[in-house]
């Protein structure tokens, strides 16, 4: 029977998730649990010169420090492995291997860094470790490139101590696999283990090792996991599941258990903060074959249909699609929403004229306007007031209702609602439209914002207004049911984005203050970070 090892790679993938900050003691019990279930392979975490550090993460600065405090004490019989990206850390600076430290580097590398891994790979041999070649999204690979690689490494890499297929999108099939597993295993030398990284954008993680584990060859195999299948974006293969198939089929021995108490002890936890699984934008990232992070800051602006995400992922340049480039990713953004242009000069002006010296209502769809329907209705009802709702229209009768959705225009325009909207969602003026064009318009304080709020706040500060009053606009918290009004509305923020988008427009009020009273009619989480702040 062929030999078969599972790698876990919950303390290096998963720390992906968390900006490696595991935190000592979750560390501690995730390693434990590791070790007791009898896995052959424990992957740290990541060696990073620039943005590692010594303790309490699993992206450390250099080997030495994994070994002083986190490796102090290793178990017979498992091999303990960290990840280094291509250029990320100066091999030179490696020491010697030592009994008590790592014993193997894993090196993932782009496309076009391929012939230059060969250098690397003999000076980290040389220095005691066990080396493994890591071709990050080898379907980019075509047949000829992959054959050349897996040349150079038998050539000059022989005593390398894996090759892996790594799926870094989650878009292998199981016609991608058996062509590429052919064309490794019948190239590659006997002697070097064949590995399976991959990525559960298209749930296929599971049915993809399956693949391997029946592939037939007399070759080690290695498969990498991690708990719970803890990764970036939709994760990984889940290690308890894949060690209870091998101990069903293959006659393992693995201890199970240790990873589910872990489990329900620290990664639930982790779980609960910070969100990975199988998602739309994962899904979309992978039939678009580009790095998940482009799906997840498109959708995650909450500002564009699924359709329209998959139509921008489908514009990204093929060779941005490997790396996220964030400055690319929202001049994309813009360009793609600002495809239709206007001079709205003459509708700012006709804006300025009917709202001079009124006091204005905006109501965002915050779940407090339920709650406080008599307070904002008496508003409401004053001659003074021009109300303006923001991308809902259904519980207030209001003046206005101010769209940059598309999903929101057309239900308003078959309600025939007085409208204000950007020129992303529609160009056609009419008694009941009023169009300002989206390109100039989300230009905020030497940067660009979308949020409806910010956009209709940073036009009104520029009229000659009495007053600016503030109801639904709650706040954003992790907590889905209590950030809108309208369950529909509900869509998943982490913590760190819900304090910055707190502390955003908290900051922005501010500003406006500057120009023309705001006050707040309904609570607000607003008002709270703006407390602090002063």
């Amino acid at each position: 029977m062929k030999k078969i090892q599972v790698l876990d790679v919950t303390l290096r993938d998963g720390g992906c998730v968390n900006d490696f900050n595991f935190g000592q003691a979750y560390m501690d019990r995730i390693l434990d649990a590791l070790e007791q279930s009898g896995i052959e392979f424990i992957e740290l975490g990541y060696i990073d010169q620039k943005k590692g550090t010594e303790s309490g993460r699993t992206q450390f600065c250099d080997e030495q420090v994994i070994e002083k405090h986190f490796l102090k004490n290793k178990k017979e019989g498992i091999t303990y492995v960290a990840m280094m990206d291509y250029g990320k850390f100066d091999v030179d600076k490696f020491h010697q291997r030592s009994e008590s430290g790592i014993d193997g580097i894993r090196l993932a590398f782009h496309k076009k860094d391929r012939m230059s891994i060969v250098e690397v790979g003999r000076k980290i041999i040389d220095k005691g470790y066990k080396f493994f070649v890591q071709p990050m999204i080898t379907l980019r690979y075509s047949d000829k490139e992959l054959l050349d690689l897996i040349e150079m490494v038998n050539n000059d890499i022989p005593d390398a101590s894996g090759f892996y297929i790594v799926d870094s999108f989650g878009e292998m099939r199981p016609n991608d696999m058996e062509r590429v597993l052919n064309l490794v295993d019948h190239n590659l030398n006997e002697n070097i283990p064949l590995g399976f990284h991959s990525h559960n954008n298209l749930q296929m993680s599971y049915s993809n090792a399956v693949q391997l584990l029946q592939f037939p060859t007399n070759r080690e195999l290695m498969l990498d996991s991690s708990i719970m299948g803890m990764g970036k974006g939709a994760g990984n293969l889940n290690t308890e599941l894949l060690l209870e198939h091998m101990n069903l089929f293959y006659g393992k021995k693995y201890n199970v258990f240790p990873l589910l108490e872990v489990i329900d002890k620290v990664i639930n936890q982790i779980h609960s903060e910070f969100y990975w699984g199988y998602a739309v934008e994962y899904y979309l990232s992978s039939i678009n074959h580009c790095t998940p992070s482009y799906a997840g800051h498109f959708y995650n602006k909450h500002m564009l249909s699924v359709g329209q995400v998959s139509e921008l992922l489908g514009m990204i340049a093929e060779e941005k699609k490997i790396s996220f480039d964030s400055e690319y990713a929202e001049e994309l953004y813009r360009e793609y929403n600002a495809r239709k242009e206007l001079d709205d000069e003459k509708t700012i002006k006709e804006l300025k004229e009917e709202f001079a010296n009124k006091t204005v209502l905006l109501i965002a769809p915050g779940k407090s306007i339920r709650k406080e329907q008599d307070k904002i209705n008496a508003v409401l009802g004053r001659e003074d007031v021009i109300s303006i709702s923001l991308n809902h229209f259904n519980m207030f009768n209001t003046d206005y209702v101010f769209i940059t959705r598309e999903d929101v225009f057309g239900k308003a325009y078959e309600n025939r609602r007085r409208m204000i909207v950007t020129s992303n969602i529609s160009t056609e003026e009419t008694r009941f439209i009023k169009v300002l064009d989206y390109k100039k318009r989300i230009l905020v304080e030497n940067g660009t914002q979308d949020s409806s709020g910010i956009i209709i706040l940073n036009i009104l500060k520029e009229f000659n207004l009495e007053r600016i009053i503030l109801a639904g606009f709650d706040g954003f918290s992790t907590n889905i049911n209590k950030n809108y009004y309208d369950r529909n509305m509900r869509h998943p923020v982490t913590v760190e984005q819900a304090a910055s988008r707190n502390k955003y427009f908290a900051g922005f009020v501010m500003r406006v203050r500057e120009k023309v009273p705001v006050d707040f009619l309904t609570k607000s989480l607003y008002e709270e970070v703006g407390a602090d702040e002063n």
